[in-house]
């Protein structure tokens, strides 16, 4: 299975590296000054799971890509603020049997995806993972648990996506054949809206929040929206789930975070427009009677960092 991964970033990278240590036929659509520094330096990777160098690992880069003919297969986890250029990028890798499995944030790069490329070639994905890309290009991954999860968006066992799995197993991650993946995908997104809503709202980790007078009732009314949201979808997280997500988002102590304030602390990009703006827009679609006071005031304040990030930018 010819596997193209889209960027050799933290996450991509990890899971493109992993696939490459097993013999995996995988290639990285990067960059001209990435290409330039894996053909130098290898791609590095430091992780509790076992670290690995790749040297000169395959590449090619968005001009060449013509010249590569179609994968079956292509791995797409870029930010969402760079969906639209990295569309523009793999189109030429896409041909008629091309599965794409994007591991994005959110449920906004379906649509993009489905009217580019169809809804017959998107299937659909989620990824958990604590990794970095360090300053010298080396990826850091930070935990043990590291998983990645995918199925076809109608549930079916095909026969592609049990090639896809095929693929994954055995590697240094945690890979998952879902038939409910966008039931999934809609489970993570309301846990990372209220993670990311809470955190960087409060500018602090979980367990400081907790600690806060009035800090829990605002993380579990928080949820209560974000939920909200799901189940005018049609997608109403599961007990379990839900139950787990509001243990782990109200733990006491915990240092948890979301990677959003961290970027907002490294004054960088961020997802707010489709971590949160997305969940706002379709709650005031789907259930206009229902109020999001919190994810509003959420919104406004990651809005009003990347004004002034742009202002003092400028």
């Amino acid at each position: 299975m010819r596997t193209l991964i889209v960027g050799a970033g933290a996450t991509g990278g990890y899971y493109g590296a992993r696939l490459a240590e097993s013999g995996a036929d995988v290639t990285f659509l990067v960059r001209p000054a990435r290409a330039a520094k894996l053909a130098a330096d290898g791609l590095n990777v430091r992780s509790p799971l076992g670290d690995l160098h790749l040297p000169n690992p395959p590449t090619v880069t968005a001009d060449r890509l013509t010249h590569a003919g179609a994968f079956d297969l292509i791995l797409l986890s870029c930010k969402a603020y760079d969906l639209d250029s990295a569309l523009e990028d793999l189109a030429p890798a896409v041909g008629e049997g091309t599965a794409i499995l994007p591991v994005l944030n959110g449920m906004s790069h379906l649509d993009a995806l489905d009217a580019r490329f169809g809804p017959e070639q998107v299937l659909g994905g989620a990824c958990a993972i604590a990794a970095t890309l360090a300053p010298d290009g080396t990826i850091r991954h930070m935990s043990e648990l590291c998983s990645i999860t995918y199925g076809e968006r109608n549930g079916a066992r095909s026969a592609r996506i049990e090639a896809v799995d095929a693929l994954m197993r055995g590697l240094k991650f945690q890979p998952r054949l879902s038939e409910v993946i966008l039931q999934e995908m809609w489970e993570k997104w309301v846990f990372l809206a209220t993670l990311a809503g809470a955190t960087t709202l409060m500018r602090a980790a979980v367990g400081d929040i907790v600690a806060a007078p009035g800090g829990s009732a605002l993380i579990a009314a928080l949820h209560a929206e974000c939920t909200a949201v799901a189940a005018a979808s049609g997608f109403e997280p599961r007990a379990v789930v839900a139950e787990r997500a509001r243990a782990q988002l109200t733990a006491a102590g915990s240092t948890f975070t979301a990677s959003m304030l961290r970027d907002i602390e490294g004054k960088g990009r961020i997802e707010a427009d489709h971590v949160i703006g997305d969940l706002i827009a379709r709650g005031q679609r789907l259930a206009p009677e229902a109020a999001f006071p919190i994810l509003t005031t959420v919104y406004a304040g990651l809005k009003a960092y990347e004004a002034r990030r742009a202002r003092e930018a400028a």
